[in-house]
């Protein structure tokens, strides 16, 4: 049997492995390939308006091909049963939990890659079909929005690898972050809409732009600063050709504006900013922190965090910035901290209702790298964060171990009660 095969849609049933080549954003399931669970989900399959789709014999588990329990003998022996080992159930639960924590990361790195893919698709398409990556930019947000409107807290995940380029990964934190602050603080859908169509595309006029103005250089005389800041009104005049509408047009017109005025072009003030803006302007910012141009001036995200709270009172909105700081965590996903006990940690996600108390892989010099548990703080009442640390203060066996990362990037889980939660 080959290892895919086409089905037509009516005969898909619970079990079976398929493959979507509809796209990441023409469909509501987290991946674009996994095996269907629910009945729910072949309705949804059946609406979607497809014919056929790809389908994995080998990866389904259909109910009628699941073997039959052997017949019990007619006269069993009575057994002893031994005795459980205390030492293999405890074996056994850790491999049962670092299984389902690296599945999970394997899912938001799988989706983060959808997205990359479905973003870079839509940018190739700015000067040639402008209408369609605008169209394409709002289905992208709104297959990120279905991912992300479910009941219950979302937590911001740290990824392995950054995705892409760096304007690529850029454009995406930036996006899903304003999106999860937007969520938190009550947005509707079409604001949630409006603020992360505007995010994907709030730096589009890079493209027509001089690769060496894109990024801003601390010895730029008056003219490349200049060339460098005419990006936002380019990316204006780009995404009227889209027809994106007056809050994305706004978001990108004002990402680098601030509340103190000091921000361009127009130097607004707070109360002149459009609140998504302000939301924008705001994770733009801490992305850029995170992950500069120049990697080796890039700080750790509670660094980049506590700067922006430094400054606060004059660059930021203050009620938008103490919200960004409840959701990230006083330590957000990259941080790297010293416990209580004096171990060394890399915060790899943020639990939203404990920001005081996220989950970390902890540097165990007896326990493989590939094999280290995320720890959940927020489960360990008598262990807690004592300091955070910058990658130079790590020592050289942590470092190798917790592999701080050099660009950030990061995707959203929702929380689960469970194992995952031990």
């Amino acid at each position: 049997m080959a290892s895919e095969e086409l089905i037509d849609v009516a005969q898909l049933k619970v079990g079976m492995f398929i493959h979507l080549d509809v796209g990441w954003m023409r469909h509501p399931f987290p991946l674009s390939s996994f095996r269907i669970s629910s009945e729910d989900q072949l309705v949804v399959l059946r609406r979607l308006g497809l014919k056929q789709v790809r389908w994995s014999p080998a990866k389904s588990l259909l109910e009628e091909e699941a073997p039959a329990p052997p017949a019990a003998p007619e006269a069993p022996l009575p057994e002893v049963e031994a005795a459980p080992d205390p030492a293999e159930q405890v074996a056994q639960a850790r491999r049962a939990l670092l299984k389902a924590q690296q599945e999970q990361l394997a899912q938001c790195e799988a989706q983060y890659g959808e997205a990359a893919e479905a973003l870079n698709e839509l940018m190739a398409l700015v000067f040639s079909d402008p209408r369609a990556a605008g169209q394409q930019a709002q289905q992208l947000t709104r297959s990120l929005l279905d991912k992300m409107l479910v009941a219950g807290d979302l937590n911001l995940r740290l990824l392995n690898e950054a995705a892409g380029d760096r304007a690529t990964a850029h454009a995406l934190n930036v996006s899903l972050i304003a999106l999860l602050l937007g969520r938190a603080c009550g947005l509707g859908e079409e604001e949630l809409m409006a603020l992360g169509t505007g995010a994907l595309l709030h730096d589009v006029g890079k493209l027509e732009v001089e690769s060496r103005f894109r990024h801003r250089g601390e010895q730029f005389n008056s003219i490349e600063l200049l060339a460098y800041q005419e990006h936002v009104a380019k990316g204006v005049k780009l995404a009227q050709t889209m027809l994106l509408g007056p809050d994305a047009l706004a978001v990108i017109a004002q990402h680098h504006e601030h509340a103190d005025g000091t921000g361009f072009p127009q130097k607004l003030s707070g109360e002149r900013m459009h609140p998504l803006a302000r939301v924008v302007a705001l994770v733009n910012r801490f992305d850029g922190l995170c992950n500069p141009a120049v990697s080796s001036k890039s700080l750790t995200p509670h660094e980049a965090l506590s700067l922006m709270f430094a400054q606060g009172r004059s660059r930021f909105d203050a009620t938008m910035l103490n919200a960004f700081i409840r959701m990230m965590g006083v330590y957000p996903p990259g941080s790297i901290v010293q416990l209580t006990d004096d171990r060394y940690a890399l915060v790899v996600a943020v639990n939203s209702s404990r920001p005081l108390k996220p989950r970390v892989m902890v540097y165990d010099a007896h326990v493989p790298s590939d094999q280290a548990l995320s720890l959940n703080l927020e489960e360990s009442p008598t262990l807690g964060i004592r300091r955070s640390l910058k990658s130079v203060d790590l020592p050289r066996a942590a470092t190798l171990y917790l592999r701080p990362r050099a660009r950030f990037a990061y995707y959203f889980h929702a929380s689960e009660s469970g194992p995952l939660d031990a």
